[in-house]
């Protein structure tokens, strides 16, 4: 079935980009969310992609911990929406940042030039990104 498919995607993308986000890896990261990316954090401020990559880059954000619990996925023809509790240890410019905090986001199907295939062929494959998230703490 089509949607367990796109789910499994999901899930393998999900731990990817918890992987990443632990490793502040700067070139998967940049695969992953999509360039266009909108996230709304718990404040109410609003970022994107390059503004998260280079709070990898530079440090101001470190993640030391990422537990991810409590999963609700929803797949649609275009996208797939996940709803996901996060218990989260790290840094925020070097001050102490922990706390539970429940991640929605939005994935869609983007095609991405294939590096296995020469540059001559214009082959691309498809690849889930986030296109927009947000974060509320959990209290």
């Amino acid at each position: 079935m089509m949607t367990q498919t796109i789910t499994a995607r999901i899930q393998a993308a999900e731990e990817e980009l918890r992987q990443a986000m632990l490793a502040s890896d700067i070139a998967a990261l940049s695969r992953l969310l999509d360039p266009e990316l909108i996230f709304t954090n718990h404040m109410g401020w609003t970022f994107t992609r390059e503004d998260d990559l280079d709070a990898h880059r530079s440090g101001l954000l470190k993640i030391h911990g990422l537990d991810l619990s409590e999963w609700n996925i929803a797949v649609r023809e275009a996208c797939a929406v996940v709803s996901v509790q996060a218990r989260i240890t790290g840094s925020y410019n070097g001050v102490p940042a922990n706390g539970t905090f429940r991640f929605m986001r939005t994935w869609a199907p983007a095609a991405v030039p294939d590096p296995a295939s020469d540059s001559a062929s214009g082959s691309a494959s498809v690849m889930w990104r986030v296109i927009a998230a947000s974060s509320v703490m959990v209290v």
